[in-house]
């Protein structure tokens, strides 16, 4: 699982940035982090940015304010609304800059903000889009408060590199300017009678310490300024947690439906390809057996005896394809019971636990026992498995179900597999599918499901 800094903010990956051991054979840095720090892309990437805020935040913020100032003036004239929109849509187009700008200097990937929802087409149902969308607003925020902070960060940033690479050059300077230098410190070199002389060099020294250490402190202290960089652009001009939500409830909407059509379509041809097939040539045998019925009694008798028995195949039938929408067992006696019978059907022997305080919701419920099902249909079927093993309990407000084989392995969720399509019905009720199959096995998977209580 990623930290939390890592989902809010992203990880970096500026310019000349390569992971530990990628492309290097595994090998470490020798220098500690403190040293190398001066060096790294990633610190001149951070210095590029807050060297681009300054300019940046400027011609940003007054464009900001005349365009506000401008669009609110004008509201007592027609002119003021269309130049107030405007003036936002620009704000925003200079947001998806500056979260590009974030993604190649900082690393920061963040995602799109919430898209304008217009009701109707037209230029006043886009005006009216963008005056309310949050998105907006926070766009202009953004643009008034970067100003002061990019100029803090600039004057910061500015002062220590450069107050740090001229001490530590310091002793460099005598060579470059040799007329400063005295008669009574120490000889750098002679040339045809002309000496070079570094004056007291003990504080040359220090100077030059006094330096180094300026230098290594400052890409961290760049590091720190572009952290409040990193929230403004994830805060301001990136979604909210509402907006994302919304956008992922939607998606679980568009699953919902999908699958419960899916789930339609396979009952629908079960019981065209199963039960209803069997009926009908059910019927047309019953219609023979009654036409024989006087010619060759014993031959209706034995059509009759062959009806009785697809009546038993066409009950078993709908039994199974009951089961499969709902199982009674499921809602009278709960998990274990339900967990038990399917497990009786596997083909390896299965072991079952269940250790639930309580029963869930009845939606959960059904989610989590069609989720066990399905994944020892899996095991049946694919796995070449000799055991398995079903487990199921609560940790706080999540249930938790895992199911187990020594098969051989290589189960994932790629696209089109079982197990997506399993994952995305978990993922619409905010649960979670986690796949351990290396090849070989043995195959464990895990799944989540917020518990609900009934």
């Amino acid at each position: 699982m990623a930290t939390e800094y890592e989902q809010s903010y992203g990880e970096y990956r500026g310019p000349g940035f390569r992971e530990a051991g990628a492309g290097d054979g595994g090998r470490r840095h020798r220098l500690p982090a403190g040293l190398r720090a001066p060096f790294e892309a990633r610190s001149w990437g951070e210095l590029a940015y807050v060297l681009l805020s300054l300019p940046i935040s400027v011609l940003l913020f007054t464009y900001a304010v005349v365009m506000v100032a401008l669009g609110v003036g004008l509201l007592v004239t027609f002119l003021g609304i269309p130049v107030l929109a405007a003036g936002l849509a620009g704000l925003r187009g200079f947001g998806a800059l500056e979260r590009a700008r974030a993604r190649g200097l900082l690393g920061l990937e963040v995602a799109d903000p919430e898209p304008l929802r217009m009701k109707k087409r037209g230029a006043m149902a886009w005006m009216g889009a963008v005056l309310k969308s949050g998105a907006s607003w926070r766009a202009m925020l953004y643009a008034m408060v970067h100003l002061p902070w990019a100029v803090f960060s600039f004057i910061i940033a500015v002062t220590f590199w450069s107050l740090g690479w001229t001490l530590m050059t310091y002793p460099a300077w005598f060579w470059l300017f040799p007329m400063y230098g005295g008669q009574d410190g120490i000889q750098l070199y002679g040339d045809e009678g002309h000496h070079i002389y570094l004056d007291n060099p003990f504080e040359i020294t220090v100077t030059a310490l006094v330096g180094l250490l300026f230098t290594l402190a400052t890409p961290w202290i760049v590091r720190a300024l572009t952290t409040v960089d990193r929230l403004m652009v994830h805060g301001l001009l990136g979604p909210t947690r509402l907006s994302a939500r919304v956008v992922e409830l939607e998606s679980d909407r568009g699953v919902v439906v999908d699958t419960a059509a899916a789930d339609l379509r396979r009952i629908e041809r079960d019981l065209h390809d199963g039960a209803q097939a069997r009926l009908v040539a059910l019927a047309m045998d019953l219609g023979l057996a009654k036409e024989k019925l006087t010619e060759d009694p014993e031959e209706a008798v034995r059509m009759v005896d062959e009806a009785h028995g697809e009546v038993k195949t066409a009950l078993r039938e709908l039994r199974d394809l009951a089961r499969g929408i709902h199982p009674a067992v499921l809602t009278d006696r709960g998990l274990d019971a339900a967990l038990s019978s399917i497990a009786s059907r596997c083909t390896v022997p299965v072991q079952v636990e269940v250790d639930l305080p309580s029963r869930p919701a009845p939606a959960i419920e059904g989610i989590a026992y069609f989720t066990v099902s399905e994944l020892l249909q899996n095991i049946s079927k694919h796995a070449q498995a000799t055991w398995a093993a079903v487990d199921v309990w609560r940790v706080e407000d999540r249930l938790m179900l895992q199911v187990v084989d020594n098969g051989i392995g290589g189960a994932d969720t790629s696209s089109g597999s079982g197990l997506a399509g399993l994952a995305e019905r978990l993922d619409a009720v905010d649960g979670i599918l986690v796949v351990d199959s290396p090849v070989g096995g043995p195959t464990r998977v895990t799944a989540e499901l917020p518990w609900r209580a009934v």
